[in-house]
């Protein structure tokens, strides 16, 4: 159908058992919709998303100290789990991907961005990587040449699926905006410059492309959101909670959207927010899709995802919610034919 709307999630899963997310999930989310690769943070240490993707750092070495993940000589024995946790999640994938009839067309894997990561790792003087510039070239280029191996044994693990890499940037707007305290928490550091944030976004999304991926899609926070300096650096669309977004940035999004980005939405309510009908949440997709003058045939453009975290829930309460979101892309559809 020309302009269908589909579903994805966006990554984290409640629990501790890979195989049963693998299935809860790629039951929910066949063709046309996307299914992800789960992260499963109740594991703990090497499951927490700066642990997952430090350990895919080419010839770096991250350890977990009491003020979290910090740079190291050698590996040891935190980032061993963090590898052994992922080795397990892709083997789960291969079997579980390898006994369905008819396996999904596509996969998405999720890593933290550059710049969240460098957030998120500490250097052996205990003060952020962000706050030297040398160390953050490092991170940039270890990470970029990391992912072509793991993108790899993703590949192995789905032969002939099109993968998409979502790069979740929770800290990208505080990292440009000097938002972000010190170790110390008496101050805070200065700003990453704006080129620099773009080109790190640019080595890694070439370097997905070059390792086989069909898209990268990076998650954001609405607020202050990024959006033209992800697309200026390659990556192929934007991923953003939907009930946050303002009208500047439903503008930016119909222009890049009619330059051909994609655009994924959290669209579904988190738990705990006042439930409303399926009908009216499409509605909410539509409406500014309408007041944009946008086609409903661009509507190919959009995936829906949960807004919000899954793995405080329960296995059973996720996949719900899994459910209602192809419930909701159906919704979009059905109003988008008329």
């Amino acid at each position: 159908m020309a302009g269908q709307v589909t579903a994805t999630a966006l990554g984290d899963w409640p629990g501790t058992d890979p195989l049963e997310a693998a299935k809860a999930i790629r039951g929910e989310l066949g063709s046309p919709h996307l299914p992800v690769l789960a992260e499963l943070p109740d594991r703990g240490v090497g499951s927490d998303p700066v642990g997952r993707s430090a350990a895919l750092l080419a010839d770096l070495h991250a350890d977990v100290q009491p003020h979290g993940w910090r740079v190291v000589d050698r590996r040891g024995l935190d980032a061993a789990r963090a590898e052994s946790a992922l080795s397990t999640d892709l083997n789960v994938l291969a079997d579980v991907a390898g006994a369905e009839e008819r396996p999904a067309e596509g996969l998405h894997v999720r890593i933290l961005g550059p710049l969240s990561l460098m957030a998120g790792l500490y250097l052996p003087s205990g003060e952020r990587v962000l706050g030297d510039h040398g160390a953050r070239r490092d991170i940039a280029q270890s990470l970029a040449a990391g992912v072509v191996p793991f993108l790899g044994r993703v590949a192995r693990a789905v032969p002939g699926a099109r993968l998409t890499v979502q790069l979740d940037e929770p800290d990208a707007a505080r990292v440009l905006a000097g938002l972000l305290p010190t170790a110390s928490g008496y101050r805070t550091l200065r700003a990453v410059p704006a080129h620099e944030g773009r080109a790190a976004w640019s080595l890694l999304a070439d370097a997905l492309r070059g390792a086989g991926a069909e898209a990268v899609v990076v998650n954001l926070p609405a607020w202050e959101a990024p959006l033209a300096a992800v697309l200026e650096a390659g990556a192929d669309g934007v991923s953003l909670p939907l009930a946050d977004l303002t009208v500047p940035q439903w503008e930016g999004l119909a222009g890049a959207v009619e330059a051909g980005a994609r655009v994924w939405l959290g669209a579904l309510p988190p738990d705990g927010a006042p439930r409303v009908r399926t009908g009216e949440l499409a509605e909410r997709v539509v409406r500014p899709w309408r007041q944009l003058g946008l086609s409903f045939g661009a509507l190919d453009a959009v995936r829906v995802t949960p807004a919000g975290s899954l793995a405080a829930l329960t296995p059973a309460e996720a996949t719900a919610r899994l459910n209602r979101t192809v419930k909701l892309a159906d919704a979009v559809n059905q109003i988008a034919l008329g």
